[in-house]
């Protein structure tokens, strides 16, 4: 990973245990002294490329063993890598290189690395480490760098928190470029564990992904809730893996009695954070629970909550959240996003959060999620945790439609359990309980089928909402 302190822990298990198991992948298994020598093949086709010092280099995150053997390589050789999703699209490739000052784009294949100039202007980042990028409310790309401290923290905790060393079988589900990959590949990398890691091809294919699970035997699986409900319903069971990371949305009640059945001797985790500053929050999940609370600060993470008037909530009550972690980021690439969400290592995460006399932390949605509805501000995700905490809800995604007469009117979009007979009634009812006359959706779509999903495997509510946008569905709504 982004740090000396990880390549000299890597160096340590090639050194150590050659012939362990480091990565499996399509089948196979690459030890540490083949992932090693990888690694040092990579670092020589590096050495023959003019890459001025000191420059950032991009590596396109097509998983595979030969993108980790890349990525260590470009670390040994002090770089900095830009990690982009593999599916970026060309235009917005080019735009991040020159954002970053990347000169050169680099791609493991069967045959090697192969390598491309991408036109941007050099700029100069010394010290190895990785540059992620994440979106805000709008959409934009923002640039974080990631530092060596951060990550030294986080991958020694955890190590210890989940038990993660020689001869333990770790699953990476997520994306390479996803920062959820610092504890399934970095840590487990750093720690002599085996990553299982998982074909993008294969991610929504709930058959494939048991059958990984069953053969391999992970004894740590983290996965967003989309994984979990493809693999439970295939109705298998998973005895071996004793610690069940949830992470990146929320899971509905029911999924979490699945997973319990699924999963018969785990520990399950609520897992909390973002990019900028890794986990914060760690919560052992209790499915009778119901929503699932963030949970309490991992050692060393502060917190408060900031009411809209800017103070400082003290005991119960509501507001942003606002975080400061041993985990966190170096910061924005961009010097007036820093500004704007950092002071003094506090970071304004945009999260909306509750908490109540216990001291729990319930998320409640984004700060950019806020809508008014007939004048009435409403905070869409918490309508749409209220849906899910129907029993007979599997997923549900509530967006705000734009209306010329009350501003917006609230659509809810259902996938209901395989038997139930759940109607817009009940949904109603159900939503009238908990919410204000203002904040419950006016209409209710209840099917059988699965939802949109992004390439992370959250809901994608863009894709439901445009759906709920188009000519047609406007025409079949005055029909």
């Amino acid at each position: 990973m982004p740090t000396r302190a990880f390549l000299n822990a890597f160096a340590e298990q090639v050194d150590t245990r050659p012939g362990s198991p480091a990565l499996s992948w399509a089948g196979d298994v690459v030890d540490y002294a083949s992932l090693d020598r990888m690694a040092r093949d990579a670092r020589a086709a590096l050495a023959a490329v003019d890459i001025a010092p000191d420059v950032p280099v991009c590596v396109p995150a097509h998983k595979s063993p030969g993108t980790v053997a890349l990525l260590v390589a470009c670390f040994r050789a002090g770089r900095r890598v830009v990690l982009p999703s593999s599916s970026l699209g060309a235009d917005a490739l080019a735009r991040l290189c020159e954002q970053t000052g990347s000169t050169h784009v680099l791609t493991a294949s069967p045959d090697g690395i192969t390598t491309r100039t991408s036109g941007a202007e050099a700029r100069t980042m010394p010290g190895p480490g990785l540059l992620l990028t994440t979106s805000g409310s709008t959409g934009t790309p923002k640039v974080v760098v990631l530092s060596e401290e951060g990550v030294d923290n986080f991958l020694g905790w955890a190590a210890r928190a989940f038990g993660i060393g020689p001869g333990v079988g770790v699953l990476n589900y997520a994306p390479l470029n996803f920062d959820l990959c610092l504890l399934d590949v970095w840590s487990a990398l750093a720690a002599g564990a085996c990553v299982d890691l998982v074909d993008p091809e294969h991610a929504a294919d709930g058959q494939r992904l048991a059958a990984l699970c069953a053969d391999r035997e992970p004894a740590v699986v983290q996965a967003v809730p989309l994984f979990f409900r493809l693999v439970t319903d295939t109705g298998r069971t998973f005895p071996a893996v004793r610690e069940v990371l949830l992470t990146g949305d929320a899971a509905p009640r029911a999924l979490l009695e699945r997973v319990t059945e699924a999963f018969p001797n785990a520990r399950l985790w609520n897992v909390y954070g973002c990019t900028e500053t890794n986990d914060s929050f760690l919560h052992r999940i209790d499915p009778a629970e119901s929503p699932t609370p963030i949970g309490t600060p991992i050692d060393g993470v502060e917190t408060r909550i900031v009411g809209e008037d800017g103070r400082v909530v003290p005991g119960a009550g509501s507001g942003e959240f606002v975080v400061r972690t041993p985990f966190r980021a170096q910061g924005y690439l961009d010097a007036a996003l820093d500004r704007e969400r950092w002071d003094d290592g506090w970071f304004r995460t945009g999260d909306l959060v509750r908490r109540d006399e216990r001291g729990l932390v319930f998320l409640t949605g984004r700060n950019d999620h806020q809508v008014k509805v007939r004048g009435v501000r409403t905070n869409v995700q918490e309508v749409e945790q209220v849906v899910l905490a129907h029993p007979d809800v599997v997923e549900a995604a509530v967006v705000a439609v734009p209306d010329e007469q009350a501003g917006n009117v609230l659509h809810a979009v259902v996938r209901r359990a395989p038997g139930s007979q759940l109607n817009g009634l009940h949904l109603r009812v159900h939503c009238a309980a908990a919410l204000p006359r203002t904040a419950i959706p006016g209409g209710f779509e209840i099917g059988d089928d699965a939802l949109p999903r992004t390439s992370t495997g959250k809901v994608d509510r863009n894709a439901v909402l445009a759906r709920r946008t188009s000519p047609a569905a406007s025409i079949a709504e005055r029909a």
